[in-house]
């Protein structure tokens, strides 16, 4: 079944939700009107929940680091900082980010079994997502202007859910049109060139 830019966007927005596959997923504004109407009470309560798994983690890791948990926008954001020297929490990330996504899903079926309820927080472990956000940001930047240029679509390698919502986002801002292929692990971004 082929979907619409704008429901392909939704789909990698939402994609890291862990609905159900039977479950319709929601366009773009439906994911962001339903953040913006879940109780501060209850992004407090995820928070907490995920807190309390990575900090047992930790634990039992043997790993040493400092848990911050903030609300933006309807959403929670979870990050793990280094109490020693930098570096000392690499291995959470693991490479390209594979076990920060890993860590990811496991602290939200551990916030779903304590509260009841799914989440959508962001874990980034010392900085890692705005390092690769600016990262793709300048990716983005040469692959707009590639194809601007050649009038050609190009293919972008495999990213995450939350790392090809980010360059989708990039490209709608630029004008262009972008939409995501292949299954799993390949999933992949596409950038068109504007339409009309």
């Amino acid at each position: 079944m082929t979907q619409s830019p704008e429901q392909d966007h939704a789909s990698d927005a939402v994609e890291d939700v862990a609905a159900a596959p039977e479950q319709q997923q929601p366009e773009q504004g439906n994911a962001e009107q339903e953040t913006a109407t879940i109780p501060a009470s209850r992004l407090d309560e995820e928070g907490d929940a995920a807190a309390d798994y990575l900090e047992e983690l930790l634990d039992i890791a043997d790993l040493d680091g400092d848990i911050d948990i903030e609300v933006k926008a309807g959403r929670v954001y979870v990050s793990l900082q280094s109490e020693d020297e930098p570096g000392s929490l690499d291995q959470l990330v693991g490479q390209d980010g594979s076990t920060l996504e890993a860590l990811q899903e496991l602290a939200r079926l551990a916030v779903l079994a304590s509260t009841g309820q799914r989440s959508r927080f962001i874990l980034d472990v010392d900085g890692y997502r705005a390092r690769r956000g600016a990262e793709l940001g300048d990716l983005a930047a040469a692959v707009i202007e590639s194809v601007k240029a050649s009038g050609e679509p190009e293919h972008l390698r495999a990213m995450s859910a939350y790392e090809r919502k980010l360059v989708h986002d990039l490209v709608a801002e630029a004008g262009l049109v972008s939409d995501s292929e292949g299954e799993g692990p390949r999933r992949h971004v596409v950038v068109h060139p504007a339409e009309g």
